[in-house]
C-alpha cells in the first residue's frame, strides 16, 4: 500500500499548517472561535474539497469535449439536523443557455465522479495514536 504523508504544525494563534507536496495550506478559525478568520477553517475546506473536486471533473468535462467554461460555476449548499452534522448536500452546476442540452445528463454524471466523494462514501479506517522523540 502506498503511503502519502501531510505535515502538519502550528505557525501561532489558532493558525494550523498542513504540507502537501511541497505546498502550504493554512487554516485558521473564525473571529467567534478565537481565531483571526485570516484562512478557512479546516471544515470549510473538507466542504470546499467536495465543491473543488466536482468543479474539477466539470471542468475536464467541457475541455474533453473542447466546450468553453465560460458561465459556468457550481454551487453547493448543505442542510443540518438537530444535532449540527450536515444530513444533505447539493451540488448545482450553472450553465449557460448555449451549453448543449445533449451534454446535460453527461455532466452532472461527470461531475458526480469526484474522488473526494468516493472517499465519504467509502470511507478509510482512521487510526490516531502519539509517538514521542
Amino acid at each position: 500500500m502506498a503511503k502519502n504523508e501531510i505535515k502538519v504544525t502550528f505557525p501561532g494563534g489558532l493558525k494550523v499548517n498542513a504540507e502537501v507536496r511541497g505546498m502550504i495550506i493554512t487554516t485558521d478559525q473564525p473571529p467567534y472561535a478565537g481565531g483571526e478568520g485570516s484562512a478557512p477553517a479546516p471544515f470549510d475546506l473538507f466542504l470546499a474539497s467536495i465543491a473543488t473536486c466536482a468543479g474539477y471533473y466539470v471542468l475536464a468535462f467541457c475541455r474533453q469535449r473542447n466546450l468553453p467554461t465560460d458561465g459556468i460555476y457550481l454551487t453547493m449548499s448543505m442542510e443540518t439536523g438537530a444535532s449540527k452534522m450536515i444530513e444533505k448536500s447539493e451540488i448545482v452546476i450553472h450553465l449557460p443557455a448555449s451549453f448543449p442540452e445533449k451534454y446535460l445528463e453527461a455532466v452532472v454524471r461527470a461531475a458526480d465522479q469526484c474522488a473526494v466523494k468516493a472517499h465519504i462514501l467509502h470511507p478509510p479506517q482512521f487510526e490516531v495514536k502519539a509517538i514521542k522523540g
